[in-house]
């Protein structure tokens, strides 16, 4: 057999592109896109990307260039998740709830060609362009406009000088007959994403056509999608490009119920209206849902997938008795999407509620897409035991990790290690079951009396309390056991009359449902805790506010 070699009939690039030629033909009068009171079928969509990649290329933008997006998830955001590769170049969202500071470095370390920038966010950008040196090359700007006030004429309904065309536009000027830029390569670049920011120096993560095209049906088949579904844009596409759906839904000719702002009503109308059966969101979403006052059961129920931290059982439960069926992922920046899911058992259905809230918060096991996923100690490389209980560094091996950081073999090399493994810097157990569990960011875990402790189980155990609203647990430096648990927490808006918990309450509460060293030893209120670009909490800001209040000063014997 040593005469049969790859040909071309049989190794084209694999690539997620051409999922939307197809859906033009099986699926070209249904609806694609629904924005407001807009509706595109996905003939239209076809052509209008089409159309969009043609005037790219006449501006002069070419293969491996990148070209940069800053909108919500309004319809050319959807679009140009297909348009910008197609025209050769690399897509890069941009997180909109960045300061203009740090997009100002990210945009110069892409090195961006173009940048699409919704009117919403027009000021935002201006001031970060403004932070170029002189001597850096500033990226050419395209407005896109709101539906309501949009304008083919390319500069009329520009609000400044800065913006040479619309999208619109350069929609209605490009060619619905190009012939797109298939990648040479599998391998070719075709996605760069920043890291969310909970560490200090966000990386650009590279992602080439063959993985975007391995997470997409691998993600599809793991959460069992069926064909044309009806899909809530409640996950931000600049967040790891929506987890790989913006091209999933093109795949099963789905409806994209696109929308500007995420409240709980608007989620709530948007069901109702269009009969919505499927969304992602991180927990920060799920909890919205739970304590929105319009949050009566659901008369059908809506798929939801939830990743981008670890969910407690608690708000699992609360999301569920309102019709939400929720599956519970895993997965980073660098693997492009979910790549471990808690699998579930038909024998779990069995089981009463608050147990299968606590199996589903266990982020499981490997998709089908994925080689192998592991807990190893990080510095010897071997397995820990499956046992619930021993912590180790979480690894992965499979066809959609990233290619590596942009300009930074270091930090490529660090993660990328010669023993095959992607060292995810997340910590967590092997259940005797097979299934994983997150019990940390390795920064993030608590070392106290020379205890490992999980800040992420006590936070668990704090959600289960029915006052509060948001939980966070870091570190606080203590004179005689290093460190104890700080819990910063914020309460849900309740009746006026009713009598809000005290520090002395929440410990009291956790020192009943926790080992006694686990216990925060200090509570501290807020209306609202930071959170990240991406809806996580900022712990890194909260360790600096415990740390900033000195040691605490017990007794040497607290626990």
């Amino acid at each position: 057999m040593d005469e049969l070699k790859p040909r071309p009939a049989n190794s084209s690039p694999f690539t997620p592109l051409g999922f939307l030629e197809r859906a033009a033909t099986v699926y070209g009068d249904c609806p694609s896109v629904v924005y407001n009171t807009t509706t595109y079928t996905w003939a239209q969509t076809h052509r209008r990307c089409l159309q969009v990649a043609s005037s790219l290329v006449s501006l002069g933008i070419k293969r491996g260039h990148v070209v940069s997006v800053v909108a919500p998830n309004v319809t050319a955001m959807y679009e140009l998740h297909f348009a910008v590769p197609m025209a050769g170049a690399i897509l890069n969202t941009v997180n909109t709830r960045l300061d203009a500071r740090t997009i100002s470095v990210l945009l110069r370390h892409s090195e961006s060609e173009l940048i699409f920038v919704d009117s919403l966010y027009t000021s935002l950008i201006l001031e970060s362009l403004s932070l170029f040196p002189s001597n850096v090359h500033r990226p050419r700007l395209v407005l896109i406009t709101d539906d309501a006030d949009a304008d083919t004429d390319d500069k009329a309904s520009s609000p400044t000088v800065d913006f040479f065309t619309t999208y619109e536009g350069m929609m209605m000027n490009g060619d619905e007959q190009f012939k797109w830029i298939r990648p040479e390569s599998e391998w070719d670049p075709m996605i760069l994403n920043y890291t969310s920011g909970t560490t200090s120096s966000p990386k650009g993560v590279i992602h080439c056509h063959r993985g975007i095209f391995v997470i997409t049906v691998d993600s599809l088949i793991d959460w069992s999608v069926p064909k044309q579904p009806v899909y809530l844009w409640t996950l931000p596409m600049f967040h790891a490009n929506g987890w790989s759906f913006p091209w999933g839904m093109a795949a099963v000719g789905g409806t994209n119920i696109c929308l500007r702002k995420l409240d709980a009503s608007t989620v709530y109308g948007l069901i109702h209206k269009h009969n919505v059966t499927h969304m992602c969101g991180a927990p920060v979403v799920l909890n919205m849902l739970c304590n929105s006052p319009n949050n009566d059961p659901l008369k059908n129920p809506v798929q939801i997938m939830t990743a981008g931290a670890p969910p407690p059982a608690a708000v699992l439960f609360r999301t569920e008795a309102l019709g939400f069926e929720v599956t519970h992922g895993y997965g980073l920046t660098e693997t492009g999407g979910l790549v471990v899911s808690c699998a579930w058992k038909r024998q779990w259905n069995k089981l009463p509620a608050t147990e299968r809230a606590r199996l589903k918060a266990r982020q499981g096991v490997r998709t089908i897409g994925m080689t192998a996923v592991d807990v190893v100690d990080p510095d010897t490389g071997l397995s820990v035991k499956r046992d619930g209980s021993s912590l180790g560094e979480i690894v992965l091996r499979g066809g959609c990790l990233m290619l590596g950081y942009l300009r930074d073999p270091v930090g490529t090399s660090k993660c990328m290690r010669d023993d095959g493994w992607f060292y995810t810097g997340d910590v967590g157990v092997m259940h005797p079951d097979g299934y994983l569990e997150i019990k940390d960011r390795s920064k993030d875990v608590i070392i106290s009396g020379g205890e490992n402790l999980s800040s992420v189980e006590v936070e668990s155990v704090l959600y289960m309390n029915p006052s509060v609203n948001e939980a966070a647990v870091v570190a606080r430096p203590d004179e005689f056991w290093g460190e104890t648990p700080c819990a910063f927490v914020s309460l849900k808006n309740t009746e006026s009359t009713q009598k809000s918990p005290t520090e002395k309450d929440i410990i009291e509460f956790c020192r009943a449902r926790l080992p006694h060293y686990m216990v925060p030893k200090t509570v501290v209120f807020k209306n609202e805790l930071p959170k990240t670009s991406t809806g996580k909490i900022q712990k890194f800001v909260l360790r600096e506010i415990a740390k900033a209040m000195g040691p605490s000063k017990r007794a040497a014997n607290p626990m």
